[in-house]
């Protein structure tokens, strides 16, 4: 339900609020349409300019498109989440690149040396790496929306056993497994309520 502080201080309009956020949520079921790949490079070309710590855009996905290469992922899914993941028409497994100093030249021209200043330790640079990655999938799962598409973000997999199947550099740090498509039949939840503006703000 729209507020009237949100008529009063957001400035996107009230059809886009709900697509993002209040009307948004999981998706369990998919249809069969197809997400093509024309769809996850508009969704990119769109949050890649959301920021990071340094620009550093340690985010790396993984599209699992073959049906090879899915049943392969779906081994190593939850059992709750096997069947949704065998049958979404597009599943994105999304992992942090802990090596992703490398291009820190490039991507932070203002102070390259920031690559060696701030990340030559690597527990530091993989903090940094799967903080910074997260708050990608978080805009990548905005900008699923946004496309219109909906999206079933999970974190109930094996990351060791997807890390050896997709990532086997050792670099990269499996973080989300995402369903992506158009909503199925019950393909929603009850919605679960959420803290309140006391619970989690404080003034100091």
């Amino acid at each position: 339900m729209t507020t009237q502080l949100a008529k009063d201080y957001i400035t996107i309009d009230e059809g886009a609020q709900d697509q993002l956020f209040r009307r948004a949520r999981t998706a369990n079921s998919f249809t069969d349409e197809p997400v093509t790949e024309a769809h996850v490079r508009a969704i990119y070309d769109l949050v890649k300019w959301a920021p990071t710590s340094f620009n550093q855009q340690p985010l790396r996905v993984v599209l699992v498109r073959s049906p090879q290469a899915r049943a392969r992922l779906v081994e190593h899914m939850w059992d709750n989440n096997k069947a949704k993941t065998a049958g979404a028409p597009l599943v994105a497994v999304l992992a942090a690149d802990t090596e992703f100093h490398h291009e820190l030249p490039a991507q932070f021209p203002v102070f390259p040396e920031a690559k060696d200043a701030f990340f030559a330790d690597p527990e530091v640079r993989r903090d940094s790496a799967v903080l910074n990655a997260a708050l990608q999938v978080a805009y990548f799962l905005m900008g699923v929306r946004a496309a219109g598409l909906a999206a079933g973000p999970m974190s109930g997999f094996d990351a060791v056993g997807v890390a050896k199947e997709f990532f086997p550099d050792g670099i990269h740090r499996p973080l989300v497994v995402m369903n992506i498509g158009l909503p199925g039949e019950n393909a929603w939840w009850d919605r679960l309520p959420r803290l309140a503006y006391d619970e989690v703000f404080a003034s100091v």
